[in-house]
């Protein structure tokens, strides 16, 4: 309630006033109480959600035309699966190693997590093979193509957090860092990782039931 109430009084403000140009040169930069990286990272989000929406709606569509064929699942996305759940599991573990300053068991995490991560894009590389040995092409079927367009998109939204696991990875055992810092930027890599997990149920849930 007080962050819509703040909300509202920013936007009834009048900067062309000399009053309030005076109150906003006095201030630190920040018009809210977020940093400029979670906000970086919650745009990244919504503008993920809304592409992935965007291509679900589509997908919803295009599967009511009569040459629809639905792919096989193969097992090794169940494994997938499980392997991206315990990689959201160890980065939540991370982080409250993080809050605790642990440093023994963070880069006992992140390690594990890296490894994880690199499994899972390992396996759908292994998926596709199997796929196109057994002749599921993308240009064969509508459904073959989705397919792998959603795959193909989460797995360079996974590469895109890769890397920022390696930069905060890379600080962490360089000793390159203060402890706020990493800290606030493991929380940061784990809402992404969490983020990726409720993506990937959201697909998955979808090609496996239609």
């Amino acid at each position: 309630m007080k962050k819509e109430e703040g909300i509202f009084k920013i936007l009834s403000q009048k900067p062309w006033e000399a009053s309030q140009a005076v109150i906003d040169n006095d201030h630190d930069g920040k018009t809210f109480g977020i940093s400029k990286a979670k906000l970086g990272v919650r745009t990244i989000m919504t503008v993920s959600t809304v592409i992935f929406s965007l291509f679900i709606v589509a997908y919803a569509d295009r599967m009511l035309i009569h040459d629809w064929r639905s792919m096989p699942e193969p097992w090794l996305l169940w494994v997938n699966t499980a392997v991206l759940i315990m990689n959201s599991y160890f980065f939540h573990n991370v982080k409250i190693s993080a809050d605790q300053n642990n440093s023994k068991e963070i880069k006992r995490g992140l390690y594990t997590v890296g490894l994880l991560a690199y499994s899972f894009l390992i396996g759908q590389i292994i998926v596709w093979y199997q796929l196109l040995s057994l002749g599921y092409f993308a240009a064969s079927n509508v459904a073959n193509a989705f397919f792998y367009l959603f795959t193909a998109l989460h797995g360079l939204h996974l590469l895109g957090g890769l890397y920022f696991w390696g930069r905060v990875t890379s600080k962490f055992l360089k000793g390159n860092y203060k402890l706020p810092s990493v800290q606030h930027a493991i929380e940061l890599c784990a809402i992404y990782w969490h983020f990726l997990l409720f993506v990937w149920l959201v697909l998955f849930g979808l090609m496996l039931f239609t």
